[in-house]
């Protein structure tokens, strides 16, 4: 599927979202959405307001905000806390994986490894655990910081 294709198809499903729940359909909040879209990394909603005022130089910093609230409830994008330093945010691409962070420059890199899916859903098992989902942040130092 193209790209444009499958941004059409994100931007539908935010326009039935907003319908279901009885909100005005708005141009920013799809362009929102369009900068989660072609992002290759995880976003601040500053980095977010930053790239989407390219796109509408007359949004706002709550509107950002706002809506990266509505579309996270929604399950249509993710978010990873930084405790006091917010959240980063990606869109959600229907994929599981985990996350480790850089302790030193904030990079994050996305995996996904089958044996430790699977080692979860033992732990779980035997605790008498039904599990619906997980979320596994490793903390650590990249390469590139421990090169420095």
């Amino acid at each position: 599927m193209s790209a444009k294709k499958e941004l059409e198809l994100y931007i539908e499903e935010l326009r039935t979202l907003v319908k279901k729940r009885g909100l005005k359909n708005s141009a920013q909040r799809e362009q929102i959405v369009q900068v989660l879209f072609l992002a290759d990394e995880h976003l601040t909603p500053e980095e977010i307001h930053q790239r989407v005022k390219k796109l509408n130089p007359n949004i706002g910093l709550a509107t950002v905000y706002r809506t990266l609230s509505f579309l996270e409830k929604e399950h249509l994008v993710n978010s990873i806390s930084f405790g006091s330093e917010g959240k980063k945010y990606e869109l959600n691409r229907g994929d599981h994986h985990d996350h480790m962070i850089c302790l030193q420059c904030g990079k994050i890199l996305e995996f996904y490894e089958e044996e430790l899916e699977h080692l979860q859903e033992i732990v779980a098992q035997k605790a008498g655990f039904k599990l619906l989902t997980h979320e596994m942040i490793l903390y650590g130092i990249c390469p590139e910081c421990q090169n420095k």
